[in-house]
This record gives structure tokens, C-alpha cells and sequence, in this order.
């Protein structure tokens, strides 16, 4: 159920500086400082220890360093004991005020650990958190109950480096402290089949509600890198994401059957979508029936050539609804905005809003997919036909397009309510020979360059694509200033 519109929190937005020019990007979200000795802030002194500031949606009483639970930052002791005897001490106090687990510089290299509620895991601008690269130190869990099979293989699934279930209150974040996957070698024994479960995710929260994670530096994910699913009340933001091109699967953010989700100021380097929507997979997730809906999207760049910059799928048998997305730059990326489909997958992928997008360098600007497969198994209904309808793209420059547009409906099932306003597209200097390609499509265009498809029939009487004015519940969330303790 959604919050009421009385959230408990009202927002303060943070800021993100893109220098395209050199593709990197300066993100500025999370003011950081030192206090030797004395109050600021209104704060005090935490375990004796000077303190740093960050944001949060909520603060906590306690604190711990995980070095006092015999953690070593050397980059070679294995200390997933440290960590999970550090949060299982503050599993005891948490109630209380909450609590938080420090991670200060050095390099920690650790198995899959589960996190608690009321609880804050804060990693120092020089903390490097590395994922255990041996297979033992990952458990198995089961298969999502509404994907009913491993994406990998057919069996359970690894534990991701950083878990947690029926959490409510949990907060990720740091001074963009560094967490790495060190997926290299997940990615080769998926490549060659050399795996019974799937891959471990890098952050994967599941049954949650009051969830931030900000202001970190994510590397080389064996699989997805952020994935919360079925969870309410979600903030990601001041994230920088970065994976090889070539990497398998390595999402950047991937909110699954969530409602309430609002995701800005990320930069994001993948081999796959940067932005995936999903909400289960066919018949698995036809029965479970929980939608990824009333999500925000803002103030991403992503870079990605083999994938979209933001997709609706193909894992989208919830059904995908109320998703809004603009000041989007895409550069080198294979499309900006994809819906996959398939017979198979029922639901529907509906009031989708796009707007302010700048691309550079793109295969498709818009491709829609009514034939993508990819099943989790034989027994899904080819009869279960997705409703896709409400889709509206607005507002959007692009330069060096090899074709603007490829869209397939399914047949005798259109996609419908397509609209594109106030749309320039500029083309590659060889582009495809066929600049638009659309089957069993409906909808309207005004002011579109090149001019799409007669399918889409050109109405100048619309002056711009509908786009929500509302607010939704997550924008109205305050972060507050928070302390933890400085560790030189």
C-alpha cells in the first residue's frame, strides 16, 4: 500500500554536475567535513571519535566501527564475521534510536552480509568494500517467487554481497566510498556455462520499505548492481555506477515490483541497461501481481552500447505503470527508451512519461519489442498477451542516429496511446536505409524529425505529450544532517 499524502518526510533535492565533454562526471550531493574536537552542526562527539556529516532520511543514536569487531582493511582477511557480528551487536541496540556501522578507509574484503532494519551502513570516502570472489562465501537462496527460476540457470540464486528482507529503515550510503563486485570472474563462468545459480547481485533488498542508497561508487557488479524488489519508499541517488561495455548483465539500477521510488543524480557506465523496470516474469509473475509503479526518474546520464539507456522489461508481467523520466543524456548507447515484450508475459506497461532527453551517438532512439521471449520455462500462456498504452516522449534532442525508430507491436494486440511532441533527431552519417519500422503500433505525433511513421498518425493541434504535475509521495521526502565518527 502507498504512503498517505501526509508523508513522514519532506524533500531536499541534491545537485549533479555532468561534464559530458570528457564522459566522467562530478557528482555533488553530500557536503563532507571534519569537526577535531568540538561541536558543530549542533552535533557531538560519536564514540569518541571526531565526526563527519552526510544525509540522511533518518539519523541514528549508535555507532560502530567494524574494526572493533576484528575487522582488517588490508585487502586480503576475509571479514564477513566482522561484519556480521558488528551488525548482529547492533541488532540489539537498533531498536533504540537506530544504528550505524562505520566502514573507514582501507580496503575490506568480505562475503555476502544481510543488514538490518533501522540501520545505516556508511562507508568513508577511502573505504573499498570487495566482494569475495570464492563461491563459498555467497549462501543460495531460492528463486524470486515471482520470476519462479534463476535468470542464469534454472536453480537458486547467490546471496548478493549486501542483502536484506522485511527491512523497514535502511540506509546505504558514504563520503562515495567504493564498492567492488570484482565480477570479472562471475561474468566468465556465465559466459561459459560453468554455473548452476545465478549470479549474486551487488545491493538486492526484497520485502523493504524505507530505503535509501546514495552517495557511493559501485564497480564491476557480478550481475545487477542496485535491486529492490517488492519495496515501498525508495530513494537512490549520488550513485556512480561503472562496468566494463562488454560485462554480462550488469544492470546499474533495477526496481522490481516497488512502489514509490524516486531515482536522480546517477551516473552510470554499464554492460546493460542502465535503468531497468521490472515486475516478474510470466506466469510467476502474473500470480505474484505486484507492479513497479509511481517511479521517478531524473537526472541520469548513462553509457551504454549494447543496451537502452532506460528499458520497461522485458520482466514485466506485474505490470509497469506511472513511470516519469526527464533531464535523461545518453551517450553512446545503444537506445534511449525500450519496452520489452512478449506473448507469455501478460500485465501491462502503461503512463509512461519521458521528457528532456539529450542523446549523442544512439542505434534507436525508440524501440519497442512485442517479440522479445527470453522464458523462464515452457509452461507460460502465449494466450497471456501484454496491454502496452500511454506512452509519451517529449521534449528530446538527439545527433549521430542510426534509425529513430523501431517499434513492434504484437499482433492482434497494438500497442496504443503512443504520442511523440517537439522531437529532433539528428541522423548518422550512414544511417539505416529505413528510418522508422513499425508494426501494429497506434498513436500521434507533432513536431517529430525526421517524421515518424504514417502508423503514427501527425496531429498538430497536440502542442506537447502529457507529463504529470503532480508530486509524488518520495519527492516530499526531508534528508536531515547526520553525523558519524571520523576514522583517519
Amino acid at each position: 500500500m502507498l504512503p498517505s499524502r501526509k508523508p513522514r518526510y519532506t524533500a531536499v533535492k541534491t545537485g549533479v554536475v555532468y561534464n559530458v565533454a570528457i564522459i566522467w562526471v562530478l557528482l555533488i550531493s553530500i557536503s563532507t567535513k571534519t569537526v577535531k574536537g568540538r561541536i558543530e552542526d549542533g552535533g557531538k562527539m560519536v564514540n569518541s571519535h571526531p565526526t563527519i556529516s552526510y544525509r540522511a532520511v533518518n539519523c541514528r543514536k549508535h555507532s560502530a566501527i567494524v574494526t572493533e569487531f576484528g575487522a582488517k582493511g588490508d585487502g586480503k582477511t576475509l571479514n564477513t564475521k566482522a561484519f556480521k557480528s558488528a551488525i548482529r551487536h547492533l541488532s540489539r541496540i537498533a531498536p533504540d534510536g537506530g544504528a550505524q556501522l562505520i566502514i573507514p578507509r582501507g580496503r575490506w574484503l568480505t562475503g555476502s552480509f544481510s543488514l538490518i532494519s533501522h540501520f545505516t551502513l556508511y562507508l568513508h570516502k577511502d573505504a573499498v568494500l570487495l566482494a569475495s570472489q570464492d563461491e563459498k562465501d555467497w549462501p543460495i537462496l531460492a528463486p524470486l517467487p515471482s520470476y519462479g527460476k534463476g535468470r542464469d540457470a534454472p536453480a537458486g540464486r547467490y546471496q548478493s554481497l549486501i542483502f536484506g528482507t522485511n527491512l523497514t529503515d535502511v540506509i546505504i550510503t558514504g563520503a562515495n566510498g567504493t564498492i567492488d563486485g570484482q565480477g570479472a570472474i562471475w561474468w566468465k563462468k556465465y559466459r561459459n556455462n560453468e554455473l548452476n545459480e545465478t549470479r549474486p547481485y551487488m545491493i538486492e533488498l526484497m520485502f523493504s520499505n524505507g530505503v535509501q542508497i546514495s552517495d557511493l561508487t559501485l564497480l564491476n557488479s557480478p550481475n545487477w548492481n542496485v535491486h529492490p524488489i517488492y519495496c515501498r519508499d525508495v530513494i537512490i541517488q549520488g550513485l556512480t555506477i561503472l562496468a566494463p561495455t562488454h560485462s554480462a548483465n550488469t544492470d546499474g539500477i533495477d526496481p522490481d515490483s516497488c512502489s514509490n521510488v524516486l531515482i536522480e543524480n546517477n551516473y552510470i557506465v554499464s554492460g546493460d541497461d542502465c535503468i531497468a523496470i521490472k515486475s516478474g516474469w510470466d506466469e510467476y509473475g502474473n500470480r505474484f501481481n505486484m507492479p513497479t509503479q509511481h517511479v521517478i526518474i531524473r537526472h541520469l546520464t548513462c553509457i551504454s552500447p549494447t543496451s537502452a539507456t532506460i528499458a520497461l522489461g522485458s520482466e514485466m508481467s506485474g505490470g509497469i505503470q506511472d513511470i516519469r523520466a526527464e533531464h535523461i543524456t545518453a551517450i553512446d548507447t545503444e537506445s534511449a527508451v525500450r519496452i520489452k515484450s512478449s506473448p507469455g508475459r501478460g500485465a501491462f506497461v502503461k503512463d509512461i512519461f519521458v521528457r528532456k532527453m539529450t542523446m549523442k551517438t544512439m542505434k534507436y532512439v525508440f524501440w519497442m519489442t512485442g517479440y522479445y521471449g527470453a522464458h523462464p520455462d515452457p509452461y507460460y500462456n502465449p494466450r497471456a498477451l501484454p496491454t502496452i498504452e500511454g506512452i509519451n516522449y517529449g521534449d528530446m534532442i538527439a545527433e549521430n542516429v542510426s534509425m529513430p525508430g523501431y517499434l513492434e507491436g504484437i499482433k492482434g494486440d497494438v500497442f496504443k496511446g503512443i504520442c511523440m511532441s517537439n522531437i529532433t533527431i539528428g541522423l548518422a552519417r550512414e544511417p539505416k536505409e529505413m528510418l522508422w519500422n513499425c508494426t501494429n503500433v497506434e498513436g500521434v505525433m507533432s513536431r517529430v524529425k525526421p517524421r515518424a511513421c504514417g502508423l503514427l498518425r501527425e496531429d498538430n493541434r497536440v502542442v506537447d505529450c502529457p507529463f504529470p504535475k503532480d508530486r509524488l509521495p518520495i519527492e516530499e521526502v526531508e534528508l536531515k544532517v547526520c553525523l558519524a565518527p571520523f576514522v583517519a
